[in-house]
């Protein structure tokens, strides 16, 4: 299961021109030319579907029009792909962490990401599932004795990016979006090469970074470090920074924990220390952490390079997050 503690916070390579190429070949279709107007020509392909995920192959009929999503970075990706997904778990929580890619209120919920419902999914008659193998197994398999189920990782700590782009290759595979699927990664590279190059204009290339966000449980604050295997950490790797974090991650995430004292690692005083939290749990950085002795005395903090991020860009989400990502780290760095 998944690293992380909080219910909310649970997180469940190719360039795009290789994509488009991948795409266009895939299971024996293609998408019809643009029209005068750049409208499609033709109606999203039709046809048999076989896709590959992390449990083995899954058939379709047909491009996937119904899903229901049980992780948020899916859904994020869903709908970035133009795909309105019927059935979500955690809708509520998941418009109060990912607001840069809003679910509509009236969708339907099916249950938390940990424990979805499966009486609720069936009712919504969906064609396709899309969950991470962060859900059980058994899970999974009662699902997919109900209706296929795709299932991916929630992330990849050796490629988050590269996996960031598989992600979004196989749902465009499977919802038949693959033209869209390229605009949007092609958009990701251009979000990342505008990013460097604004840094690289204020002088802060190869700059010294640190990711984190926290929790206090009974007065004790932990820290989670995002080390370049993170979906984040691997964005500001694109980016060109100098990661200050870079070991004890797990292998999906990329997530470090430490507490205040294991900060005091850091010592390069010109280190940007960026930090994310939500309204709904605190800022254990502004509040626990705020008189506490080993945190003022870290380089970073004496030198003012502390920074909060907006809130509402998800930590494992998908390529809007991750440009809404970069634009935080540029403008916190410059």
């Amino acid at each position: 299961m998944s690293p992380l503690p909080h219910p909310a916070r649970r997180p469940f390579a190719a360039t795009a021109a290789a994509l488009a190429v991948l795409l266009a070949t895939a299971c024996g279709t293609t998408e019809a030319p643009a029209g005068a107007d750049g409208s499609s020509a033709a109606a999203k392909p039709s046809g048999p579907v076989t896709i590959t995920d992390e449990r083995g192959t899954v058939h379709l009929p047909a491009p996937a029009t119904r899903i229901v999503s049980l992780e948020w970075g899916l859904t994020e990706n869903l709908l970035a792909l133009g795909v309105q997904p019927i059935g979500a778990a955690e809708v509520k929580d998941y418009n109060a962490y990912d607001k840069v890619a809003p679910l509509p209120e009236s969708t339907p919920d099916v249950g938390t990401r940990a424990e979805p419902s499966t009486d609720a999914i069936i009712a919504l008659h969906p064609d396709l599932v899309v969950t991470t193998t962060d859900l059980p197994d058994n899970v999974i398999g009662q699902i997919a004795g109900k209706v296929p189920v795709l299932a991916l990782r929630g992330s990849d700590a050796a490629d988050p990016i590269g996996y960031l782009r598989h992600t979004v290759t196989t749902l465009a595979e499977a919802t038949g979006t693959r033209q869209q699927g390229g605009k949007i990664l092609a958009g990701l590279d251009a979000s990342l090469a505008a990013g460097k190059d604004k840094l690289a204009k204020a002088g802060k290339a190869g700059a010294p970074f640190t990711m984190a966000d926290g929790y206090a449980t009974s007065g004790t604050v932990t820290v989670r470090m995002y080390t370049p295997g993170s979906f984040l950490g691997g964005i500001a790797k694109e980016l060109g920074l100098a990661g200050q974090w870079t070991g004890g991650g797990d292998k999906d995430y990329g997530l470090a924990s430490t507490d205040v004292e294991g900060l005091t690692k850091i010592t390069d005083p010109d280190t940007t220390f960026l930090y994310l939290a939500n309204d709904s749990e605190g800022d254990v950085f502004e509040q626990d952490l705020a008189q506490n002795a080993v945190w003022k005395q870290l380089p970073f903090v004496k030198a003012g390079h502390v920074h909060r991020i907006p809130d509402g860009i998800w930590m494992f989400g998908g390529t809007k997050a991750a440009s809404a990502y970069v634009d935080a780290v540029v403008d916190a760095l410059t």
